[in-house]
């Protein structure tokens, strides 16, 4: 056999990925899943419609670039089994089942319309990234520099960190309370109880921990700039410790790190630019939140020559105590003027399917942390005493 054994291998990351993407457009587009009812046409009599009359260039091409992750995803994860044309052209069909499922359920959702429009520039894009894919799958998964570079720099067998990892520069995109803090739902989900209730639950538990008893005087212990630059330390360092345990130590780690923290800041001043009515992108870049982001990256720094197991260990710390001081302290008056100020009505399901994220991104990294604990100690629980 001519070829390493390496080559011409599946990647496990692409189709993790795959499907990871694939969950977040099926949220994307049937948000907020509840009004379902039927208006007594079939689902694909969308396919029939007449051009529609109201259409935007941003809609269009926002449409195109949610699809072209897809298209570039298939090829990755259809490699090498099938390649080249074959595989664009099988991500372009893919695209279109998937994008004309997601239309045609939508004819039962109040809140959507259904359109062929969005099917046409759908398809679209899976087929424009697929086609960009093509050619540099082969140096990405098989030869060539980036694979060499994938090779020498990252472990192998940590997929499913490196797609969360992945999806942290977009869990910061919807705005929080403070910079990078992430996981709120709790307090919204207690928030929205009605009041009885509320003391109905709080009636069971003592006096300390009742929610409304400590976090107003905690709040007054700290100015609210340096709490919102303690929870923005706490998240970036956990983010960038997790980033960092797949990097092999004789890579170029800090500027890898740094490179990291200017995807997440690019990503999160661009939906802010999109999605500001007021136009504008830095209204989260508050001197607390700059001093978090300073701190942070020092801490994740500093922490790198640290074991990978400390380096975990310090992430999980750091991610729950950040969950208890987002869910507990008051919300800052800044945040309701950050939160008039986005579009809520523009692309519903971008603003639901950013806030999920926002919300579920915590919980993922602690249960991979819960997995990742659990792998450590049965590998140690195996080996010969």
């Amino acid at each position: 056999m001519s070829e390493r054994p390496w080559l011409r291998r599946p990647s496990a990351l692409a189709r993790q990925a795959l499907l990871l993407y694939t969950a977040l457009i099926i949220y994307g587009s049937w948000y907020p899943f509840s009004g379902w009812r039927s208006l007594g046409i079939t689902p694909f009599a969308y396919l029939f419609d007449p051009m529609p009359q109201y259409l935007t260039a941003f809609d269009v091409v926002t449409n195109v670039l949610g699809y072209m992750p897809f298209g570039a995803l298939v090829v990755l994860a259809l490699y090498p089994r099938w390649r080249g044309a074959l595989a664009v052209a099988l991500a372009f069909v893919l695209g279109g089942l998937l994008s004309g499922t997601m239309e045609a359920v939508q004819t039962y959702l109040p809140t959507r319309v259904a359109s062929n429009l969005d099917l046409a520039a759908n398809t679209l894009g899976a087929l424009v990234g697929a086609a960009m894919m093509s050619p540099l799958t082969g140096a990405l998964l098989d030869r060539g520099l980036l694979r060499r570079l994938r090779l020498l720099w990252f472990e192998r067998d940590h997929a499913t960190l490196a797609c969360l990892v992945a999806a942290w520069p977009f869990a910061t995109m919807f705005p929080a309370p403070r910079l990078f803090g992430l996981g709120n739902w709790p307090r919204a989900l207690w928030l929205s109880f009605d009041p009885t209730i509320q003391d109905a639950l709080l009636a069971w538990t003592p006096f300390a921990w009742h929610v409304g008893a400590w976090p107003a005087a905690a709040a007054a212990w700290l100015p609210d700039d340096t709490w919102e630059a303690l929870i923005t330390t706490l998240n970036l360092f956990a983010a960038l410790a997790l980033a960092s345990v797949p990097v092999r130590r004789h890579a170029p780690r800090v500027r890898l790190l740094f490179v990291f923290i200017v995807a997440t800041l690019c990503v999160k001043a661009g939906a802010t630019f999109l999605q500001s009515q007021s136009g504008l992108a830095f209204d989260w870049a508050t001197p607390g939140a700059l001093t978090g982001l300073a701190c942070g990256s020092v801490a994740a720094v500093v922490a790198l020559p640290l074991r990978r197991p400390v380096r975990v260990t310090l992430a999980g710390i750091a991610l729950v105590v950040a969950l208890v001081f987002v869910n507990l302290l008051p919300v800052n008056p800044y945040f309701d003027a950050v939160l008039a100020d986005w579009r809520q009505g523009r692309y519903l399901h971008f603003n639901g399917l950013a806030r999920w994220l926002a919300w579920m991104w915590p919980y993922a990294a602690l249960v991979w942390l819960a997995f990742a604990v659990e792998r450590a100690w049965l590998k140690r629980r195996a080996k010969p005493v």
